[in-house]
């Protein structure tokens, strides 16, 4: 029986977009193009591209899946309605943010904005991968609740929705026996110019605190206009086998995101067994449950005060407990059944 073909659209080939491929190709037979769309001035070329790809390709197809919303779904968002075709937006986090605060959300753009919306408005289903991408709120930044989500952000999306979480292929993320876990030893993983989104400041201003502590930086080579104290090391950007070497030497993994739609380096590092420490933002704390730790508010006195307890923790359980509820919560077997069943049955 042939495979139902499948228009998978996405801004960059991720290591999830990786992910998602392997999924979906074993139910479908996907069709995708890939473009460079972090470039402005690439812009027009890459819509004129986008829109000679989809002629070629669209009338064979009976579903097209996007992940992310942006320039990139305008079109082929905007093609699949007109020509009846399914169309279903995987959101996954700036794509539903607005945060001047921290410089930080793709609709923040007018433009973009724009794209976005009309976008949602024209798809069959949106798939955000947590319930906090519609709408959430927190204190966590500062006093002021704030507000987040496509539905607080964009006016007049009534298009329905359904939560796919995340998946992690479990077998290629575990812990190396043969590395010994550095006593007091905390991992971050984050792109060049996500330093205060990812709350790696904080962790710069409380390490100076703990300087029997060691704070590692995964993703970048340095910081720029800051003084390191010899206690927090950048160690640049990492592949796959390398990012489980040091998930692997490290005891807690820190996700202090200000806003975040998911957290999969997250995930893979408490799959290596590393003890969490998240903030108190969107889904973090669900995918953490009893196997780690949550800050409260974005204070450096409290963190300190977190990271202390945590020292004293029972970190053996804590450990086996973190790999376990990645397995029995977010598999990649539970996204792929979700993820099919939406884009055949909906």
């Amino acid at each position: 029986m042939s495979k139902k073909k499948l228009i998978f659209i996405y801004p960059k080939l991720y290591t999830f977009i990786h992910t998602e491929i392997k999924l979906l190709s074993d139910e479908f037979e996907l069709i995708s193009i890939t473009q460079n769309w972090e470039s402005k001035i690439l812009l027009p070329f890459n819509l004129i591209r986008q829109v000679v790809f989809l002629l070629i390709n669209i009338r064979k197809v009976d579903i097209i899946l996007i992940s992310f919303g942006g320039y990139w779904s305008f079109l082929p968002a905007f093609f699949g309605n007109l020509l009846g075709k399914k169309v279903a937006i995987v959101v996954h986090g700036t794509d539903c943010v607005s945060f001047p605060e921290i410089n930080y959300g793709n609709l923040r753009s007018p433009l973009m904005r724009y794209f976005t919306q009309k976008s949602y408005h024209w798809a069959s289903i949106i798939l955000p991968v947590s319930e906090s991408l519609v709408y959430t709120e927190n204190n966590y930044f500062s006093e002021k609740v704030l507000k987040f989500g496509y539905a607080h952000h964009l006016n007049n999306i009534k298009t329905p929705y359904k939560v796919i979480p995340n998946g992690l292929i479990i077998n290629d993320w575990s812990r190396n026996t043969n590395i010994s876990k550095e006593e007091g030893s905390f991992m971050t993983v984050l792109a060049p110019g996500k330093i205060v989104v990812k709350g790696a400041d904080l962790i710069i201003k409380v390490a100076k605190s703990l300087p029997n502590c060691k704070f590692y930086f995964a993703g970048i080579d340095n910081i720029e206009k800051v003084e390191l104290t010899d206690n927090v090391i950048c160690l640049g950007r990492l592949n796959p086998l390398e990012l489980k070497h040091w998930y692997s030497k490290t005891q807690f993994y820190l996700q202090l995101s200000n806003t975040e739609g998911f957290g999969v380096a997250l995930c893979e590092s408490m799959l290596c067994e590393c003890v969490p420490i998240v903030s108190d933002v969107n889904f973090l704390p669900s995918i953490v449950g009893d196997s780690g730790f949550v800050l409260k508010r974005r204070n450096s006195d409290l963190l300190v005060k977190v990271i202390r307890s945590a020292l004293k923790s029972e970190l053996k359980h804590l450990e086996k407990e973190s790999r376990k509820r990645i397995e029995t919560k977010f598999s990649s077997d539970k996204r792929k059944e979700m993820l099919v069943l939406a884009l055949n049955n909906y």
